[in-house]
């Protein structure tokens, strides 16, 4: 096995998916490697979120197979997928209303506790050694991305660029390989923008993860892929680095149309 491929983290293959006469995705290979930012964008309708629901279990597909790791993770439920390494946000924020920014966090941690029903009720040792940790590691997330200080405030009450960074640490919550990021930016002004880039980077280092993100905000995706596929009408229509995806003539009539 080449060390290429010894690193490829995700992978789909032939990946397909339909809604009755309607192909969302269409033959959809692709390869993601250890460590890499890869992007995926597209004009609206694309099949860009078809896409991640696919990979993330969401939806079952049509066609094709879904590998993480090597392993077959085709049709396996969300958190089953989500159990051995892959996490996702969305592009709507889903933060619980009533909880702090902490709570937020250690929902996300609670798959891990795994003493089961009859020790949560009567909190024995070993559910509140484990609760315990949870709370631990999510302050401790927290501190790393500089949220900590905001641990007792309601989520919903962080200004929108907190809130997104939050749902994000809420997915790192869950100790993932990949995480899958569905359009991070959105709703962002340049300033928050900017700051969402270099975020990126930094988890990708600090949490040594590999990212996978759709994104319609240009700037962004450009200025943090290093490679990026381009979907239009459910088919891929470019593949490479964004120099050569940006001087791309069918992403530049997919996106600007042609006279």
């Amino acid at each position: 096995m080449s060390e290429r491929n010894s690193d490829l983290m995700l992978s789909t293959v032939h990946l397909t998916m339909r809604f009755g006469g309607l192909t969302a995705v269409s033959d959809f290979n692709l390869e993601i490697h250890k460590n890499e930012i890869v992007g995926l964008i597209g004009p609206n309708g694309a099949g860009k979120t078809t896409a991640f629901n696919v990979i993330t279990g969401m939806y079952r597909p049509s066609e094709g197979k879904v590998f993480f790791m090597g392993r077959d993770i085709t049709g396996l439920k969300p958190h089953s997928i989500t159990a051995l390494g892959v996490a996702r946000t969305f592009q709507n924020i889903r933060l619980f209303r009533e909880m702090t920014v902490l709570e937020n966090v250690l929902v996300a941690c609670h798959m891990s506790i795994d003493t089961g029903l009859f020790g949560a009720t009567l909190h024995l040792p070993g559910y509140r050694a484990r609760e315990a940790e949870a709370r631990r590691f999510s302050m401790e997330l927290l501190e790393q991305v500089g949220l900590a200080h905001l641990a007792y405030e309601k989520g919903t009450s962080l200004p929108y660029g907190q809130q997104r960074r939050l749902e994000i640490v809420r997915a790192l919550a869950t100790r993932p390989k990949i995480l899958l990021l569905d359009e991070p930016a959105a709703g962002m002004n340049p300033q928050e923008s900017f700051e969402l880039m270099d975020f990126i980077r930094r988890i990708r280092d600090e949490f040594d993860l590999t990212i996978f993100l759709i994104e319609h905000h240009m700037q962004v995706v450009m200025g943090v892929c290093e490679r990026m596929y381009v979907l239009d009408y459910g088919v891929t229509i470019a593949h490479g680095d964004p120099a050569s995806i940006q001087k791309n003539p069918k992403v530049i009539e997919a996106y600007l149309g042609v006279d």
